[in-house]
């Protein structure tokens, strides 16, 4: 699956989830941060899910009406974690986020706001 990392997840989850076949641009290795309208809307030109722990970008969405491939946010896990976040959710919603989905996950929590939910 194609993911767009935010620069503020951890570069190891990049590596990590390329090792399990994930094809992974990592937003921290541009020469600079272009902001995040310029990153949502790259992910959604190269097709793939951001992955962020911003809730910015779930606002460009559903408010601005921003286009994007799925967006799974992140929320209070230790950088050693996000690889691992990101392939359970992977693993169980990767139909949703590709459709457009936006996720949020935090520690025993999971929200999935579908992209045919009018906002709330």
């Amino acid at each position: 699956m194609k993911l767009l990392l935010d620069a503020c997840l951890s570069p190891r989850a990049k590596s990590e989830l390329a090792s399990v076949g994930h094809d992974v641009v990592w937003a921290g290795d541009w020469p600079e941060d272009p902001g995040d309208e310029i990153i949502l809307a790259r992910a959604y030109d190269d097709r793939g899910i951001l992955v962020t722990l911003d809730k910015d970008f779930g606002e460009l969405a559903v408010f601005r009406g921003s286009p994007h491939c799925g967006i799974l946010r992140l929320v209070d896990f230790r950088a050693s974690q996000q690889a691992a976040v990101c392939v359970q959710v992977l693993r169980k919603h990767a139909d949703e986020l590709a459709a457009g989905a936006i996720i949020t996950a935090e520690p025993g929590i999971l929200r999935i706001r579908n992209p045919h939910h009018p906002p709330s």
